[in-house]
């Protein structure tokens, strides 16, 4: 049930923002056609059916679900995908070590045999999207329960999705969107044989570190290069070296034509969440109760796991992924705050609501049907901040501690000693149990988890009311008289979760008496019992009524819009963005341009700093200009920016121009927009993108995978030299067709340029 529920908070949809433009929303592909006579006015040259159709190859083909977490595009008709390095950083972390550091160093494949698998990562491609609104409202308008209304949503759901799979290889995924006021089912093939190409060095994929994440200007190269593995007969097939590279049914051509401040931006991906329809009262909570206390929990967590991170390199290699990840929204809640406060986002929320409320009262209909759903949310939000803080603690505490997490998963364990299942069964378990803790302990450090237990405990105790305490507090008062040092230090010593020493001589012979007398294992179950014990009834409440009155105020929003285009919130399913290539001012007297380049990494370069250290290569690279045909005016363009509208789950998104060609790869959102998931402001929100050509440049001149450009549809501006002729050049499987012009004295010079597509 704590999944249950921590999914469901995280993916809550409570926002709005009335005044729409025309720039705003993450478009669903299928209904992109209301939006296009705007799309038209800022350039776009594509029709709708290039974009998304499900009876021939388009757009929406070339784009990826990248692992359950990012998105990638397929920029080859040999399956290779691109996506971002922090989106990669787990499977690069994951082959390295401290003797071949791949972090640090990089990682080239210079043929096909040398691509790495990346067990356990996947790819997948939107196959079509339906409407089932009707199917699945027909099924639960009766229930008042929202319960029992979200599981028989589950339910009818699931079967709508097997009925439509039933016979083929597909997976199928029926989503809520408008707060269950419509349902979309998505219909996905996944890849599961997915092996890494390439990688640059932290020093360039991972350039300015935490000090410049979500900033601008930006120098980073946020890019990996996998490839997806079909078997012979191009369908999904586990890893196997008679596995062929994927022939997909589309790719995107990649452009060196360059950009320029007004130039069309598409942004196709699965952003992962928004809350533009979330209450003036909602964001409150979140500025002043939600977001305070998980930055003050991850500030420490970021602390402790540095000291060690800087004392040990193989620890620094060990946690660099957890590291990263923590830190992205420990510097995301900061600069919400700042948004939120800044723009001021509660009182523009409070105003919006107040005009629905007019709306519904000019209308006894209205009253009748919507009566003063407004006001309610202040009520409700009463109760939420009772439980919310004990909430969050134990999001952020209970599973901060890897050692509790541990715990955690081995419930099942406990589950079939308690019961004293069958050998057979236990034995499947077991097994299943042992390849998750494979997983946490390959890249493990007990001291610092060890520090980190005290620490975050102890935060627990002190800022959580003691009415919402777990027992295990009481435990620590008593016997240790309230020093969760030593409380860690016994927890570390004793438990079988330590060590996976200790653990697999457990699981040798294991025990319920040992488990349930273990301490790792009773502070999580003590976590766990008082969520259920003092949290859950009243979260549940008051979860209840704000999905209930939710559901009504977005259903009152979407009939006084009428016609109106309106967008859903981000639910991790394949949308669509459009905008402009645009500089900004983010404050008094301060003006960013659009674009960065090579130059500004080499004025950020600090030696004795590892988040700016810039190599010996690419620092020759720069000082002979060798940028190759890459370059723009004598220029190595870095990254840019426009006014797309994105959230998490967009990075490794491909950024496409007018004609549907890919000029970068979208990986971060800029600083003076972090409330860009509650209200979307367009004079500030920007799209951060590594330039397509800064990524072709790094891949041929410092890595020296030149072959993998010549693997790629490029789309380039060329002027025509004298004594030419004219070859036209059409790739069959993207049906598009260039024209380029080749000088024709060099019979092997010729040949080697119709290897590319200019």
């Amino acid at each position: 049930m704590i999944k249950k529920i921590l999914s469901f908070l995280l993916t809550l949809s409570l926002s709005i923002q009335i005044q729409l433009k025309a720039d705003e929303g993450m478009w669903i592909p299928m209904l992109i056609g209301k939006n296009f006579e705007q799309m038209q006015k800022l350039g776009i040259k594509l029709t709708p059916d290039d974009i998304y159709n499900i009876n021939k190859s388009s757009l929406k083909d070339a784009i990826v679900n990248f692992g359950g977490f990012c998105t990638g595009e397929v920029i080859s008709k040999e399956g290779l995908v691109l996506t971002n390095h922090h989106c990669g950083f787990d499977a690069i972390q994951a082959q390295s070590s401290v003797q071949n550091d791949l972090l640090s160093n990089g990682f080239w494949a210079k043929s096909r045999d040398q691509e790495l698998p990346s067990p356990g990562l996947t790819v997948t491609f939107l196959v079509r999207i339906e409407d089932v609104t009707n199917q699945v409202l027909s099924e639960i308008s009766s229930i008042k329960d929202w319960n029992a209304k979200e599981e028989k949503i589950e339910e009818v759901g699931e079967a709508i999705g097997k009925k439509a799979t039933e016979g083929t290889h597909y997976t199928a995924e029926v989503k809520s969107f408008f707060e269950n006021n419509v349902f979309y089912m998505f219909i996905y093939e996944v890849y599961t044989d997915v092996r890494m190409v390439a990688a640059p060095p932290s020093s360039i994929g991972k350039f300015g570190g935490d000090t410049d994440n979500w900033m601008w200007p930006r120098h980073t190269g946020d890019f990996s290069v996998f490839r997806i593995y079909s078997g012979t007969d191009g369908k999904p097939a586990e890893y196997s070296k008679d596995n062929i590279p994927l022939k997909p049914k589309y790719f995107l051509p990649v452009s060196l034509k360059g950009i320029n401040p007004g130039d069309f931006a598409m942004v196709m991906g699965y952003p992962g969440g928004t809350e533009r329809y979330m209450s003036s009262e909602g964001v409150r909570m979140t500025y002043d109760q939600s977001n305070p206390m998980r930055v003050k929990i991850r500030g420490e967590r970021l602390a402790l796991m540095k000291q060690d991170m800087d004392k040990n390199e193989e620890v620094k290699i060990k946690y660099a992924a957890k590291y990263a990840h923590i830190s992205n929204y420990y510097k995301y809640w900061i600069g919400q705050n700042q948004g939120i406060k800044r723009l001021n986002v509660i009182e523009d929320k409070k105003q919006q609501e107040q005009d629905i409320q007019i709306w519904i009262r000019a209308d006894a209909g209205r009253q009748k049907k919507y009566g003063d759903v407004t006001l309610k949310f202040n009520d409700i939000y009463k109760d939420y901040r009772k439980y919310n803080p004990s909430y969050v603690y134990l999001e952020e505490v209970g599973f901060g501690i890897e050692i509790v997490e541990l715990a955690y998963h081995s419930m099942e364990l406990y589950g079939a000693l308690a019961s004293n299942a069958s050998k057979d069964e236990l034995n499947k378990v077991i097994a299943e149990f042992k390849k998750q803790a494979d997983e946490h302990f390959k890249n493990y450090n007990a001291p610092t988890d060890k520090k980190i237990m005290a620490a975050l405990l102890k935060m627990y105790y002190n800022e959580v009311d003691k009415e919402f305490h777990p027992g295990i507090f009481a435990t620590i008062e008593k016997k240790y008289r309230g020093d969760f040092n030593k409380y860690a230090e016994y927890v570390f010593k004793t438990s079988i979760l330590a060590s996976k020493e200790k653990l697999y001589a457990f699981l040798a012979n294991p025990t319920f008496k040992v488990m349930r007398k273990d301490p790792g294992f009773q502070t999580m179950s003590s976590l766990i019992g008082n969520y259920h014990k003092k949290i859950k009834v009243g979260l549940q409440k008051a979860n209840n009524q704000l999905q209930e009155n939710n559901n009504l105020f977005v259903k009152a929003i979407m009939e006084k819009k009428g016609n109106d285009a309106l967008y859903p919130d981000a639910n991790f399913t394949m949308r669509l963005t459009y905008g402009t290539v645009q500089d900004y001012y983010p404050r008094d007297a301060v003006h960013y341009l659009y674009r960065t380049t090579l130059a500004g990494v080499m004025e950020k370069e600090d030696p004795s700093n590892e988040e700016f250290i810039v190599s010996k290569k690419l620092k020759e690279l720069f000082e002979k200009k060798d940028f190759g045909h890459y370059a723009q005016n004598g220029e190595m363009f870095v990254c840019f920016i426009t006014n797309n509208d994105i959230t998490g789950g967009n990075s490794g998104s491909p950024v496409i121009d007018a004609e549907g060609n890919l000029i970068g790869t979208a990986f971060d959102g800029n600083w003076e927009a972090m409330s860009g998931d509650i209200i979307f402001e367009p004079e500030l929100q920007r799209c951060i993108i590594t330039d397509i050509r800064y990524v072709l440049f790094i891949l041929d001149k410092f890595g020296g995978l030149g072959y993998l450009v010549d693997e790629m549809t490029l789309v380039e501006k060329k002027e025509v030299p004298e004594n030419t002729s004219s070859k036209e050049i059409k790739d069959n499987s993207n049906g598009t067709t260039t024209t380029k012009k080749e000088k024709v004295k060099d019979p092997k010079a010729k040949e080697k340029k119709l290897q590319k597509v200019y």
